[in-house]
């Protein structure tokens, strides 16, 4: 499901069941799972814009004792420490391509018109940028070159 809207599909989805000509798919399974956990953690920090008041943080009426808001405060914290961490391992010039589509769920177009950039260039620097994300999360992936597949290694 969608982090922002709630839709069934978002423009990572999309991109991640996209194959080339060759029928190899756009993005490698791991570089799609580092997008959606980066919306997850989006989504559960409660990042999103919001002009309305939450009220998610308050205790139900009750359930839960002397701090029971605290604990959805402390679940949002570690998600966004978590989204800060992702961030910062891509660095500034990818951070923005994965937070506009992956967490605002942005179309690629409406990126590259917003940024000013050429044509089909936010989705080498979105793969660039989930790339990075797929090895900041420790998950494995091959990468075929020249010399035959290597892999990445990976912390345990």
């Amino acid at each position: 499901m969608s982090a922002a809207r709630g839709s069934t599909e978002t423009p990572l989805m999309r991109l991640g069941k996209r194959r080339g000509a060759d029928g190899v798919p756009f993005l490698a399974p791991e570089e799609v799972e580092a997008g959606e956990r980066l919306a997850r953690d989006w989504m559960r920090g409660q990042l999103m814009p919001s002009v309305t008041q939450s009220w998610s943080g308050m205790p139900a009426g009750g359930t839960g004792g002397a701090g029971a808001g605290a604990d959805i405060g402390d679940f949002a914290l570690e998600c966004r420490t978590r989204v800060a961490r992702a961030l910062d391992a891509a660095g500034p010039e990818l951070a923005g391509v994965l937070v506009d589509i992956c967490c605002f769920e942005r179309g690629l177009e409406d990126v590259e018109r917003a940024r000013q950039w050429p044509r089909r260039s936010a989705k080498l620097l979105l793969k660039a940028g989930l790339s990075v994300l797929a090895r900041h999360y420790g998950l494995v992936h091959e990468s075929g070159g020249a010399g035959g597949a290597t892999r990445a290694w990976r912390k345990s």
